[in-house]
């Protein structure tokens, strides 16, 4: 397993504060931005960066995946996200992100069986999914069937042990495509379905999703092929707010467990994962709503208050998302299978079709982003609006495992301890609770 290579070293720079004249290491990156050093900066001029958010800030250097949002460029390992969409399924890319190269036929073969073999959770651990009320938060429970997992697994715990690593990773990506399967279900208050170790990754999920005990189930190739190019197009995406905790989490020595749960945890928050479940839910306003598109958009326009237009422009991307390219493609398809006319899919080509000719929104580059369409195939396929992001969850599990076992074998980590900059009382002294009347 290729490990991260340490940064190549250009010229440093010379940064002045005050009587401090400092000169900063610089770091160069195979593409994309390089960046300076500033350890030096707290010790030598008692300054630390500010940094809200950390939009400027590199905390790590990674060889996972490169992001460009000005010329809408995605890339695992170097290889294209439109390559890997149109050629690759799902688990090839999970290994490809964990491991760092393209496995071959046999090595394919060999980590699918492993993973296929393991999707069968206990028999304790369906009580345990059973457990939950049905109202429950489907992201509440993946997380907290995550941390579960850890106590059954008790030899896979261990960060430092690679043969424990090994096993946290194969578990980790088998069960938790039966978990999601089986939160689905549980939403429902169906029957739990076995796996079936003959069928595919994705083909197997959705039978265990969608499937009627004791009668055939008989799949979609075309809805499974979109499935499988859901999950290669959301495997990962550089550092952001969910891989970021799960580094941050990792950096502490924690197991793969709890730092994959705590990345679900953050996921679940409505600025990340679930903006395909809100570009749903604005598709659905506007057609209950009784507005056209072209009245929507000239309300968006003009900001009118409780108008939203959602799934458009990305913090990263400036241009169009490559994964809604794909997946609007792969919208149409899983339509035409089903021979389902989809008013909503209606309503979202024309917006799309507006934004990509109108001024205002080209000049804001409000163009569609992978939330987009997403739910909309999702929606097809048969899921609620409530598994959206735990599907995300699932499908970001190999991009969470490749930065958490980077992270443990990179060894520039530190625990992870960002500062502050202190902007409350200096000193005050301290009245017994009987002096401080009014």
């Amino acid at each position: 397993m290729p490990i991260t290579a340490p940064p190549t070293e250009a010229a440093p720079a010379r940064l002045s504060v005050g009587s401090c004249d400092l000169m900063l290491p610089q770091v160069e990156a195979t593409a994309g931005h390089g960046g300076l050093v500033v350890a030096a900066l707290r010790e030598q001029a008692d300054l630390v960066t500010y940094d809200p958010g950390f939009m400027n800030t590199a905390a790590t250097a990674s060889a996972i995946t490169f992001v460009d949002g000005k010329r809408g460029i995605l890339r695992y390992r170097g290889y294209p996200i439109e390559a890997l969409a149109e050629h690759a399924t799902f688990l090839e890319v999970a290994y490809l992100l964990i491991y760092g190269e393209l496995p071959d036929a046999a090595t394919l073969a060999d980590f699918s069986e492993k993973v296929n073999r393991h999707t069968l959770v206990p028999e304790q651990f369906r009580g345990f999914l059973a457990a939950f009320p049905r109202g429950g938060h489907p992201m509440s429970m993946m997380a907290s069937t995550m941390n579960a997992l850890a106590t059954f697994y008790p030899e896979a715990l261990n960060p430092h042990d690679p043969e424990a690593i090994a096993a946290a990773t194969v578990l980790i990506l088998a069960k938790m495509r039966t978990i999601t399967s089986y939160i689905h279900r549980s939403m429902r208050d169906e029957p739990l379905l076995y796996p079936d170790y003959a069928r595919g990754y994705v083909e197997d999920l959705l039978r265990m999703t969608f499937g009627v005990p004791y009668q055939q189930w008989n799949g979609n190739p075309v809805t499974a092929a979109a499935m499988d190019k859901l999950l290669i197009l959301q495997a990962d995406h550089e550092q952001n707010c969910s891989t970021s905790t799960v580094r941050l989490v990792g950096s502490a020595h924690t197991n793969l467990f709890s730092s994959v749960a705590a990345g679900i945890n953050a996921l679940s928050g409505p600025l990340h994962g679930g903006a395909n479940e809100s570009a749903l839910a604005m598709l659905e306003r506007i057609r209950s709503g009784g507005d056209s598109v072209a009245v929507f958009m000239r309300k968006v326009k003009d900001k009118e208050d409780g108008v939203r237009l959602m799934g458009f422009g990305h913090r990263v991307y400036k241009s169009y998302d490559p994964r809604a390219a794909i997946i609007k493609e792969h919208a149409h398809a899983v339509l035409d299978s089903l021979d389902a006319r989809d008013e909503l899919f209606d309503i979202a080509l024309g917006l799309e079709e507006i934004a990509l000719s109108d001024d205002y929104f080209i000049e804001r580059r409000l163009y569609p982003n992978v939330d987009f369409y997403s739910g909309l195939i999702y929606r097809a396929i048969g899921y609620s609006p409530a598994m959206f992001t735990p599907l995300f969850a699932l499908a970001r599990m190999p991009g969470w495992i490749a930065q958490w076992r980077e992270m443990m074998r990179d060894p520039a980590t530190r625990i992870g301890r960002p500062h502050q900059i202190y902007t409350g009382h200096i000193l005050r002294e301290f009245v017994p609770l009987a002096g401080r009347g009014d």
